[in-house]
């Protein structure tokens, strides 16, 4: 059965209608109209937040895995109607946004057996030593603690995945933090689906209902409100630089300021040392169209530029990159307003005397054709308009003259969440010596892959120093995530009848 929208937002456990609407604006099927976001919902869905916090917040381990798990359940109950309004909203194939449902119901289920073990919580104790001199030590024990409700900001290009029950809402969960979702208007259907499987969820577990909430649509108005609410105590958020860069800022200007963990763009260049490109160039190629072209190049770890020693394996490189890219069709864009940043970002490449177009495509409407051009180490450094990520199927070569300087231009790049080694035995060398720079820039470095595609395991970093991330210091997507919504809390001298339950385990 098809999923018909009723246009709502959920606030603690109440299907909440406002007067203005807003129509959804899907690739294909039928639009649907949506209530708009109010400041008062904002304050309402906090307000019942910071209530829920003192249940939730003080609930057992193994209640809140049990609360994941049952989201999980909830969502996979709803899958084929998830995908179906997923791909009208979104644009994106089914077998993607069936893989994003794998990804994110596997994200909670990880996070739900992640907290059982008790590893996260990073226990310490020191006993009381009271025949110490010249002054007795007191008995000391330290435990992470969840810092209170969390707000969390939609993403455009994953409806499913950094969404509504997405890698912020399941890490904040996990934590013990109630959590207040701006849901994107990209998918607002999409979103009143999710959130209706985590209220299902809340009420089969017995949850407080201010534990969850989803404010659909809304101005900048609703958005500052969101960050800027004295109760919310972290926001999430994936989205562009100049998007999460203003938030960040209202979290920073509060009177009480609190940390903003915005995951904001990327180019994620790949070095292609020596070797690799002359035994594999017409492979890597092929490759990186392959990877750049993945839907539509909508990819917050989209390999946007490729640096490469010019000489013949460059120049079969850059061929076969073009070739594979030639054959491949436009494809439909998230929503009409990145189809036409693309655009103007791609023509602004090509109005750029240092670039030599390699291959351009015309795009149409909500579709986004794939381009390609090259430019020289020392046009690169020069012009930092040319470090800019342009969302979308877009690549750039850049071709330097040695490995010297291949590795001052790694030096000059911001961060990164991801940078790419393409290399074989022969390249070890070249590759230890940009080593230290390259985990100075990135959060992931990896070897002959292509960065689309974030595991979510234990060990996954999706994140980096600024701009990739506004705190280099977290995680995304992995376990490590769920530490964003702790802070840790000594309790000295304190019998073991008031310290809590996390700590005496």
């Amino acid at each position: 059965m098809a999923f018909t929208p009723h246009g709502k937002h959920l606030i603690a456990g109440e299907w909440i209608a406002t007067d203005a609407r807003f129509s959804s604006s899907p690739a294909h099927g039928n639009a649907h109209e949506f209530s708009v976001g109010t400041v008062e919902l904002v304050d309402q869905a906090c307000e019942a937040a910071e209530a829920a916090f003192w249940d939730y917040g003080y609930s057992s381990r193994a209640a809140r895995a049990k609360f994941l798990n049952a989201i999980a359940d909830e969502i996979d109950a709803r899958g084929a109607q998830i995908t179906e309004i997923g791909s009208q909203e979104s644009g994106l194939p089914e077998a993607r946004l069936e893989g994003e449902r794998g990804r994110t119901v596997g994200q909670l289920r990880l996070f739900a057996a992640h907290i059982e073990k008790g590893e996260y919580l990073d226990r310490r104790f020191d006993a009381a030593m009271p025949e110490r001199q010249p002054a007795p030590r007191p008995a000391i024990t330290m435990v992470q603690r969840p810092i209170g409700p969390v707000a969390v900001f939609g993403a455009s290009n994953f409806p499913l995945a950094f969404s509504v029950a997405g890698g912020d809402t399941a890490a904040a969960l996990a934590a013990g933090c109630p959590v207040v979702v701006k849901g994107h208007s990209a998918h607002p259907g999409t979103g009143e689906i999710v959130a209706e499987a985590i209220h299902a969820a809340v009420e089969s577990c017995g949850m407080p209902r201010g534990v969850f909430s989803l404010i659909q649509g809304g101005n900048r108005a609703v958005g500052q409100a969101v960050v800027q609410h004295p109760l919310i105590k972290a926001v999430g958020f994936t989205g562009s630089l100049a998007g999460g860069r203003a938030l960040f800022d209202l979290c920073a200007a509060r009177p009480e300021p609190i940390p903003f963990f915005g995951e904001l763009g990327s180019v994620n260049p790949m070095f292609m040392l020596p070797a690799a490109i002359d035994a594999r160039g017409e492979e890597l190629g092929k490759g990186w169209a392959a990877s750049l072209t993945m839907g539509a190049g909508q990819f917050c770890t989209n390999p946007g530029i490729a640096v490469v020693i010019d000489g013949a394996g460059a120049d079969s490189f850059v061929k076969c990159a073009a070739a594979a890219l030639e054959g491949m069709p436009e494809q439909v864009m998230l929503t009409d307003g990145i189809a036409q940043a693309f655009c103007s970002g791609r023509d602004k490449f090509k109005a750029e005397q240092s670039l030599r177009q390699v291959h351009v495509a015309e795009s149409s409407g909500r579709n986004a054709a794939p381009a390609l051009f090259e430019t020289t180490g020392a046009e690169f450094k020069a012009n930092l308009a040319l470090h800019e990520e342009v969302f979308g199927p877009l690549g750039l070569v850049v071709r330097v003259d040695s490995l010297e300087e291949m590795r001052a231009l790694a030096a000059e790049l911001d961060g990164q969440l991801t940078i790419t080694l393409h290399m074989d035995d022969a390249d070890v060398d070249a590759a230890r010596s940009l080593m230290p720079v390259l985990e100075r820039k990135a959060g992931r470095v990896l070897a002959n892959g292509f960065p689309t595609g974030v595991e979510v395991v234990d060990s996954m970093v999706h994140g980096g120093p600024y701009p990739a991330s506004t705190n280099f210091g977290a995680t995304s997507v992995g376990t490590l995530s769920i530490r964003r919504f702790l802070r840790p809390v000594s309790y000295q001298n304190l019998p073991e009848a008031l310290l809590p339950e996390d700590a005496t385990e």
